[in-house]
């Protein structure tokens, strides 16, 4: 497991009700706490994966092989009732109140940018997964840059657009996004989204490679762990995003 993760300390959980709009649907005097202070301080100053890098060049890219999986819609179709069952089955009750929040922050892990992907600007939804979660995460995009590196190399990691949402956040995104269900699995800590229209470029002088074909690519990675019963994918087309439910620890597995 990597260690480079920050498990939630239950101390921490009132601290964060105190933040605008979190877990919380009554107005907040906008005061943070001098730990949730300085752990937003330490990823914004000290991860140098955090600083979102210039646009990335769209000229000379070189093609990159790829094997097809078949259609997006068809093979990537798994429905949000199957979803919520492995969500509900490994991840934690929904944080509505300060009690849910202190009972099912344990095993919580932050997810930070890293060298496998960036976590974007969420607007609804926190950096947060249950630790089999975040680790299934981190296995996407390591897969996804041994095997660009494989077929000729390139500096490009994913971009996660969404990971821990609650009640309230759900709520607010279906105004914006009809499509959005109430009966989310992202209020479980086990769900999250990827990108894949959008690729993070560190290298412009690196082989470049066409946003069409990093597609295709991280959609092979996703089917064979899907093959391998690891996670659970829908294809949000409007979205452009890959929709992903790591599959509950058995009980012989680690988280």
């Amino acid at each position: 497991m990597n260690s480079s993760y920050t498990k939630i300390s239950l101390r921490l959980i009132p601290a964060l009700l105190l933040l605008p709009g979190v877990f919380s649907c009554s107005h907040s005097s906008g005061v943070i706490s001098p730990e949730v202070a300085a752990i937003l301080a330490d990823t914004v100053v000290t991860n140098p994966y955090a600083v979102m890098p210039g646009p990335a060049p769209d000229a000379g890219c070189a093609p990159l092989k790829i094997r097809p999986v078949g259609a997006f819609g068809k093979v990537f179709n798994d429905l949000n009732p199957e979803h919520l069952v492995q969500a509900q089955a490994g991840g934690i009750v929904p944080v509505t109140d300060e009690i849910s929040a202190w009972t099912g922050s344990e095993g919580l892990a932050r997810v930070e940018s890293n060298q496998w992907y960036l976590v974007d600007k969420l607007t609804h939804s926190y950096p947060y997964l249950k630790d089999h979660a975040r680790q299934t995460l981190d296995e996407i995009g390591r897969r996804f840059r041994d095997s660009l590196q494989a077929r000729g190399g390139g500096e490009y990691r994913l971009k996660v657009t969404s990971l821990l949402r609650t009640p309230l956040t759900v709520g607010k995104l279906r105004r914006v996004n009809r499509n959005a269900t109430s009966a989310s699995a992202h209020q479980y800590a086990t769900t999250f989204d990827i990108s894949y229209s959008k690729f993070i470029c560190d290298d412009r002088d690196a082989t470049r490679r066409r946003f069409e074909d990093l597609k295709n690519l991280l959609a092979e990675v996703v089917y064979a762990m899907r093959a391998e019963g690891k996670i659970l994918v829908k294809h949000e087309r409007k979205q452009a995003c890959f929709h992903i439910t790591a599959t509950a620890p058995t009980e012989n597995s680690e988280e």
